[in-house]
């Protein structure tokens, strides 16, 4: 990006924020008749894919809060369609174009058609997103939420801290209802059978399916992702504690590898693909990233390795997930670590 490109973006934040700051009002609202409410809008102009993973719960929590509702999406990017194919409740997808200056006419039509619906409600995901809350008072609605930024400690729960849990807590606030209720929706891309069945026979291509799968996936951005010899420590103690497990890398769309592909690897660039074939794997060990999220929402068992991010803010949320600060612990402690959840998690099924 140039110079002056990063000036304009800078400015338009900064602009957005202060249009948009002061809506953020500790309002709430009761709807005796949930069946009042026909349409819904929530919005999440976000591109990035471990965001708009994380409002399947929020999109599920609505659902079940008003389930005669149709519920539209204001997000950006083209990934809303893939990840939310399966939930029948959600009718129209809003995308903005990921780069505005490129398709200056795209952004500007998306825009235009959010002041074209009239909604009952409209629910902007995230507090702290300036897009979120322009979005939202732009938009035609009797109701509005723009969300409660975590200065105000209205959330005082435990996990509340967490980016997917919290905007639920949130939204039952703003409903007037207790906020620990009842039980937080799940993470979930929602496969279909066939789906299922090709991931199946995509994992039989690079494993013995007799022998359970640990799947890795080893880029993140920045300062998120570890270095090759990281990577390749790591590997060896996994090796060393996990000798009856296949063990195979799923690879970025750069199509690079931090472990030099001297394992089986699986590539892919279909976003639904890979979560058909992370879902028929035990286990997902990846970096804070947002395929992290994707195995999350498979409802694999996955660990995140957290260096730099808080992990109980954006650890991968659901059953069987674990969180790891890889600063307290070597690789094979973090192994070992690993074996612990797994025993855990094998008790707990023979448990159920």
């Amino acid at each position: 990006m140039t110079a002056f490109k990063k000036s304009i973006n800078i400015f338009r934040r900064t602009a957005t924020r202060l249009v948009t700051s002061g809506l953020l009002d500790k309002q709430s609202v009761n709807f005796p008749n949930s069946s009042e409410v026909k349409r819904i809008l929530i919005t999440r102009p976000n591109h990035r894919l471990g965001n708009q993973l994380l409002i399947t719960p929020l999109v599920k929590e609505v659902h079940e809060q008003f389930p005669e509702a149709k519920i539209d999406l204001f997000l950006k990017s083209n990934l809303g369609g893939l990840i939310f194919e399966n939930y029948n409740y959600v009718d129209k997808i809003m995308s903005l174009p990921k780069k505005h200056f490129k398709e200056l006419g795209r952004y500007l039509l998306a825009w235009t058609k959010l002041k074209q619906k009239k909604y009952d409600l409209v629910i902007n995901a995230e507090a702290c997103s300036s897009s979120g809350r322009l979005s939202t008072k732009l938009s035609r609605a009797k109701h509005k939420f723009f969300g409660f930024e975590r200065h105000h400690n209205l959330i005082t729960c435990q996990d509340g801290i967490h980016i997917s849990k919290y905007p639920i807590y949130c939204l039952r606030y703003f409903l007037r209802q207790s906020p620990t209720a009842e039980v937080l929706p799940s993470l979930e891309i929602k496969l279909s059978s066939k789906e299922i069945s090709s991931g199946r026979k995509l994992l039989k291509r690079y494993a013995d399916l007799n022998k359970p799968t640990i799947c890795l996936y080893t880029f993140a951005t920045d300062k998120k992702c570890f270095e090759k010899v990281w990577w390749s420590n790591f590997y060896e103690n996994l090796v060393k504690v996990f000798p009856d497990y296949n063990i195979i890398e799923i690879l970025p769309v750069e199509n690079i590898s931090a472990l030099d592909f001297k394992i089986p690897s699986f590539y892919s660039k279909n976003i639904r693909e890979i979560a058909s074939f992370i879902s028929q794997t035990s286990l997902f060990v990846t970096g804070d990233c947002g395929i992290m999220h994707l195995a999350a929402a498979t409802q694999t068992p996955t660990v995140g390795l957290f260096n730099v991010t808080d992990k109980d803010m954006y650890g991968p949320y659901n059953n069987g997930c674990l969180n790891i600060d890889v600063n307290l612990k070597n690789q094979l402690d973090i192994c070992h670590s690993i074996e612990t959840h797994i025993e855990s998690l094998i008790h707990y099924d023979l448990e159920a």
